[in-house]
């Protein structure tokens, strides 16, 4: 057995999320599916971090082990052979030792968020960012998130239904910035080790209020404090998000 590291980008617009579901279609399910016609079985594929439903990836990470040995570049250019025309693509392949783990190796995952901040809808960029209409002061969000960066019970940017089993994380960054190639483009990026569900997309929704006046920067200190998911603001769609990379 030899186990392969992949580093894949997705378009996570037809997809229900990374992980296998019965009856909708999966990301995890294409990839699987992609190697069991290069190798003639079924393999199971790890993930560095699962993605919810529309859930973009840039530079996601998974481990496979395949019955006989195969050049790292052979494999790469077989599944994305496979794959296609699936909006799912191998961008890097190496062989790894066995005790490699997608998920339990990992050191630091980074996330952005795409927000389009205009009058207009969006056309090209619907389903891959979040059109917010009304103008937002990046300054008092900036203001904002200095507050959800250390260690803290994240329990109010928590979805009910997340598993993990502690509240606390460690947020290492968390920062809103404006694109230099599009100035109604408004990037969130943050890093951390681990993330609760829903996390990302809950601290965007209360950076948003923000930006739009909705709430004073004080406010998310506050949310933050009461632990309590009804404190917090809105989930942001998915549609603006993107797992970027995993630090090994």
């Amino acid at each position: 057995m030899q186990r392969y590291k992949c580093t894949v980008e997705y378009d996570g617009r037809p997809y229900h999320g990374w992980q296998y579901q019965d009856e909708v279609i999966s990301v995890q399910k294409v990839f699987e599916t992609a190697i069991e016609d290069f190798v003639g079985e079924f393999v199971r594929v790890y993930v560095s971090g699962r993605t919810d439903a529309g859930v973009h990836a840039l530079g996601q990470v998974v481990h496979f082990d395949l019955p006989k040995y195969y050049p790292a570049e052979a494999v790469m250019n077989a599944i994305n052979h496979y794959l296609k025309p699936a909006p799912v693509a191998v961008k890097l392949c190496d062989e790894v030792t066995e005790d490699f783990h997608a998920r339990f190796s990992s050191k630091k995952r980074y996330y952005m968020y795409r927000i389009i901040n205009r009058r207009a809808p969006l056309t090209f960029e619907a389903g891959l960012a979040w059109g917010v209409y009304k103008p937002l002061d990046i300054d008092a969000m900036n203001e904002a998130a200095q507050h959800l960066i250390g260690t803290f019970d994240f329990t109010s940017f928590r979805a009910s239904e997340c598993q993990a089993n502690s509240p606390i994380k460690t947020l290492e960054k968390l920062e809103v910035t404006r694109s230099i190639e599009d100035p109604l483009e408004i990037r969130i990026h943050t890093e951390s080790r681990s993330f609760l569900h829903h996390q990302v997309r809950n601290m965007v929704g209360t950076l948003v209020l923000v930006g739009k006046g909705s709430w004073k920067p004080i406010r998310v200190k506050k949310a933050l404090e009461a632990c309590n998911r009804a404190a917090g603001g809105p989930t942001a769609p998915a549609d603006g998000l993107y797992f970027v990379k995993v630090d090994y």
